[in-house]
Formats: C-alpha cells, structure tokens, sequence
C-alpha cells in the first residue's frame, strides 16, 4: 500500500482516517507484540489550552461575538483532537508514544511549536517517542519536523535525500537521545518503524499492514477522493 498524497484532502478526511489508524497500531501492538506489562492505549492529544467551561461565571457568553472579519482554521482544531498511541507500563507510567502528524500541527508557528515543545518535553522525561509525519515540509519546517526536534538536542544539518520528502523518526530516550530516521515520500510503502520501550529494547511497529487496515476499513467516497483529489459531488434527490 503507498503512501497517499493527503495534502489534496480536507483536514476533515485525514483526522478521520488518522484516528482510524491510531487504533489499529494500538491493536496490532497489543496482539502480542509487546511484553507482558507493557500496554499500547489510544489517548486523546490535549490543546495547548483547556478551557473550565464548567468555572464560567460573571458575564461570560457563549453566544459568538459580532465582528466584521471573523477568520477560522478547523486544521489546528483537528490536530488538538487528534489520538495518540500511548505506551504504558502496568497501564500507568508512560513510557513511549507514536503520534501521527495532522496538517494542523504545522499550520501555524504556534502550533508547530506547540508539538515540537510537547514532543522535546516528553524525551526529556525519559519517554521515547515515534513520529509519523505524511505531510510535506513547509516555510515553517522546510527541513522536516525531524529537523526541529532534532535541533532541541544537537543543531546538525539535515537535507532530504533526492525525491523523498516525508519522514518517519523513532527517538530512543537516556542520558543521550538517538533518533533513527526514515525518510518517504508519496508512492513508497512504509516501514516498520523501532518503538523503543526501553533504553536498548524496541518493537518494531507495523505501519504498512495497520495503514492497509486503516485504509480498506474508510469509505469508498473517502478513498477515491484522496486518491484523485475531487470531492465526491452531492446529487440533489
């Protein structure tokens, strides 16, 4: 199965077809691929902000507020409420998690930010972690997302071998922080990506077969519009 070219889609299709994903990488992890007290659980990100709705008082309103330009992005809203696989010992400490990159995580600094804070964070902690990320660079990460994590650590150069363009990282945490790189691009079947559990003890993480599972189970309106980029037209009854 390639890779598909998900940036012809809405952020709507991919959100759907990665939550989709997540889920079938947390099964196949949990079907005997990892060791005995050891956990793969589908968790949902949180924001960079968690608003108390519940501690609302005074004179707040829900009603929206009248302006003459209003502007929305729903790529940063998707990306927020995006899953994550979550590794767990004994379905507690977290000790490794795969998160599947949105096209809203690098749609604005803020948010590109935001993930590279949250995922430099989470290494710093002892907790290993995968990336996936199926979208090409952009003027806000023209060398990858790999580049900037990376930087946190050690400033290196990084280009993309000719024709490749997306990449795939598994970062092994400790008193020194390794990362094993894969670069892909549209059209390539994807690897089997190390998810290390341990310092010096990975899995390997089955993408390929979980993102043929993923992407057989999505309607056949979604798989022929990420295939020729044309939305589906909607027939008047």
């Amino acid at each position: 199965m390639p890779i598909h070219d998900w940036t012809r889609v809405p952020a709507g299709l991919f959100h759907d077809f990665h939550q989709s994903w997540s889920i079938r990488i947390k099964d196949a992890l949990n079907a005997g691929r990892l060791p005995k007290g050891v956990a793969a659980l589908v968790e949902q990100r949180s924001g960079p902000f968690e608003a108390d709705v519940l501690a609302v008082g005074g004179v707040a309103v829900r009603q929206q507020p009248a302006a003459r330009i209003v502007r929305r992005t729903d790529k940063t809203a998707y990306s927020e409420r995006a899953n994550r696989v979550v590794v767990r010992h004994h379905l507690g400490r977290i000790i490794a998690l795969i998160e599947i990159v949105s096209s809203g995580n690098k749609d604005s600094r803020r948010a590109l930010r935001h993930f590279v804070d949250k995922t430099v964070a989470f290494l710093s902690e002892g907790v290993h972690v995968l990336i996936v990320d199926l979208f090409p660079p952009t003027s806000r990460d023209p060398f990858g997302m790999h580049k900037l994590i990376w930087d946190e650590f050690a400033e290196e150069d990084f280009t993309f071998p000719q024709g490749k363009d997306r990449i795939l990282a598994s970062y092994e945490s400790g008193p020194e922080i390794a990362a094993y790189v894969e670069p892909v691009t549209v059209g390539d079947p994807l690897p089997d990506m190390p998810l290390f559990l341990w310092n010096g003890i990975h899995v390997p993480t089955p993408l390929e077969l979980t993102y043929q599972a993923a992407w057989d189970a999505s309607p056949e309106d979604m798989r022929l519009t990420v295939e020729t980029g044309v939305m589906p037209e909607d027939e008047a009854e």
